[in-house]
């Protein structure tokens, strides 16, 4: 707690208290010839507590500790300047030391407001609906499948799905989208209520976000502490305790440079031994190089520009977990992208139906329909849901022991016999009887036209071949060509599917290269060749692709928005479904680099230069004040980050 009497600003209070009351002393010693002698002496010492309080606190607070840091070295320097007389040059280092730690702690502290504001989105109450009537709750006690009335213009209370009415929801608090998202009541909310990570975008909601024009019913899905902002605010307040390279370095090198400077320190108080000047000119020049060789500005270069970088990033919608991946972002050689739900829409659509000789077109769809429905993948979405318009009202029987076969395809029973659907090539191996010739060959011919395509067995029958498209998204050009400008070198886009598939998408897109064929095994294999060749990010869906994504550099999940695992599983999550969110990331990377080098700079070189000066002779005022300075260019050089842009 830095508040005393006057709050958060009492640090600041305290300085500007001292520097009237040095101000005051100097003026009554220079200027007021009659005044009493004591005078100005009190107004210094007065300045000494009010300069010196907080010092002292953080001081005693460290050597509790055992730590030696620099509010230490400059009390000794202060309390060296008041043991020789030089009151008023020890009231000005602590006025100045004491200004430029406010000043820092303020400028800090709007990193932080940045991060804290998040928190602050969801509102406090929601109206609930219950028996027949609505009442206002605290949104803490709002339980999983309440149902909550949002009125136009409101901020959502909750995490959910729409259970009544429509809007556009103004989304960019928790995933940075500049345009608000049309929003509809989920077709069937027993299936929502039972699987709620699987509703679409198009019904869910998330808590902090912002209501449009029409009034909707939201059934709660996650507890206010469970809820995708509190998890966003949560790992990001996390990631400020993460250390960067850059950071682990500067730390590294001052366990080495405070034990160095102490040593010089205590040399020069001996320098009367073999120079001839009074042994108090020897004690206040050692006390100038503490003040001027203490490591303040390099301290805090890189955490505050971390802290700046992060707080921007979720901001925009970009969940970073820590120094480590942002400054990591900025220095990648590489990026793979699966196709699937990251290249492409995710939603493919069923567009070719190939049945065996002697299969009717009905039996093939019922079967797949029948398994596919029980899956979660976005291609078992796609026949279920357009397999199901094709066989219009008729009844179809559910399937069971459905079971993915990762990376292959899937698995279950339907009228007592085994079913598989999935690639070609999970045919033929692990015991599977291979394909007809007939099916085979259908299969070519599909993927020549850039279809991707399932296989369907029932029993010991093929019955025949499935076909379906995923589209690109819009944005991937754009994402991909700004990327390039960005400086990275390749662009590889690693998929299970077929290679003439990923192929077709990859020249859609402007890829450079597309690897396709790959079970999961081999993406991660993929990812190990091109991180031996440099830093390499692995860009998927956070759930199939975690494998590969725990063996790259940098992580990247897309759409994470309401995905646990995602979150959990990336270091750097883009919380929307939208590729252009990644050179915005790589660009702040690269600036936070950028800025953490000039801080870097700045700090050693005026350490550089002080250590030197004060030794040659330059008094501790003008040492405190260069140096408090290179503090508050270094944190204000930081704080620039939360204003960055993307181009736009």
């Amino acid at each position: 707690m830095r508040g005393v009497v006057f709050g958060a600003n009492t640090e600041l209070v305290f300085s500007l208290a001292s520097g009237a009351l040095l101000a005051i002393g100097f003026g009554v010693e220079k200027l007021a010839a009659t005044a009493p002698a004591w005078v100005p002496t009190a107004c210094f010492v007065a300045a000494y507590v009010f300069g010196g309080f907080y010092t002292v606190r953080e001081a005693v607070a460290n050597l509790r500790v055992g730590r030696f840091e620099i509010d230490t070295l400059m009390l000794v320097a202060a309390a060296g300047a008041a043991f020789l007389g030089a009151w008023a040059e020890g009231a000005l280092l602590l006025f100045l030391f004491s200004l430029g730690h406010s000043l820092e702690h303020y400028a800090m502290g709007r990193a932080r407001q940045a991060i804290e504001a998040l928190a602050k989105l969801a509102p406090p109450t929601a109206v609930v609906r219950r028996a027949a009537r609505s009442e206002e709750v605290p949104v803490e006690e709002l339980k999983i499948g309440d149902v909550v009335l949002v009125r136009p213009n409101e901020r959502l209370p909750t995490d959910g799905f729409l259970v009544k009415g429509a809007s556009s929801i103004d989304q960019a608090p928790v995933t940075g989208e500049s345009i608000p998202v049309d929003k509809h009541p989920v077709p069937d909310v027993a299936a929502a209520r039972a699987r709620p990570d699987a509703v679409s975008a198009d019904s869910r909601v998330f808590a902090g976000t912002i209501n449009g024009a029409g009034a909707i019913d939201v059934e709660v899905t996650r507890l206010s502490s469970e809820s995708t902002l509190a998890k966003v605010v949560k790992m990001v307040s996390e990631a400020q305790t993460q250390k960067s390279p850059t950071q682990r370095f500067t730390e590294k090198f001052e366990r080495v440079f405070v034990p160095a400077v102490i040593t010089l320190a205590i040399l020069l108080l001996f320098a009367w031994v073999v120079n001839d000047e009074p042994v108090s000119a020897s004690f206040y020049r050692s006390m100038a190089v503490l003040v001027a060789a203490s490591p303040c500005a390099l301290a805090i270069a890189t955490p505050s520009a971390i802290l700046s970088g992060v707080a921007r990033a979720a901001q925009r919608g970009v969940l970073v977990k820590g120094g480590a991946p942002l400054e990591n972002l900025g220095s990648l050689s590489a990026i793979a992208f699966d196709k699937t739900g990251t290249l492409t829409e995710g939603r493919p659509r069923m567009t070719d139906v190939v049945p065996a000789k002697g299969v009717r077109e009905q039996e093939l769809l019922t079967v797949a329909v029948a398994v596919e429905s029980l899956s979660d993948h976005p291609l078992a979405t796609a026949i279920a849901r357009d397999g199901r318009r094709r066989l219009g009202s008729e009844m179809i029987p559910t399937a069971e022991d459905v079971q993915a076969m990762t990376g292959r395809g899937v698995t279950g029973t339907f009228d007592g016999k085994v079913v598989l659907i999935g690639k070609a090539e999970m045919f033929g191996k692990d015991g599977i009887a291979p394909l007809s010739d007939a099916s085979a060959a259908a299969i070519d011919k599909l993927r020549a036209r850039g279809r991707t395509t399932m296989a369907v067995r029932h029993g010991r029958r093929d019955l025949g071949v499935i076909g379906l498209m995923d589209t690109p998204r819009k944005a991937a050009s754009e994402a991909l060509a700004r990327l390039r400008e960005l400086g990275i070198e390749r662009l590889i886009m690693i998929s299970g599917d077929h290679q003439m598939v990923v192929e077709a998408i990859a020249e859609d897109v402007g890829l450079d290269e597309a690897w396709g064929d790959l079970m999961p095994e081999d993406k991660v294999a993929a990812i190990r060749r091109l991180r031996d060749q440099g830093k390499v990010a692995m860009v998927g869906d956070g759930v199939n692709d975690a494998p590969a994504m725990a063996n790259a550099t940098v992580g990247i999940a897309m759409g994470a928005a309401g995905s646990d695992v995602a979150i959990e599983t990336a270091d750097v999550a883009l919380m929307a479904d939208d590729l252009r969110h990644l050179p915005f990331a790589v660009g702040l990377s690269r600036t936070t680099r950028a800025i953490i080098l000039q801080n870097v700079f700045v700090s050693l070189g005026v350490v550089a230069l002080l250590v030197p000066a004060t030794i040659l002779g330059l008094g501790i005022g003008p040492a405190v004040a260069v140096h408090e300075g290179s503090t508050l260019v270094v944190v204000f050089n930081a704080l620039r980050l939360l204003a960055y842009r993307d181009r736009e």
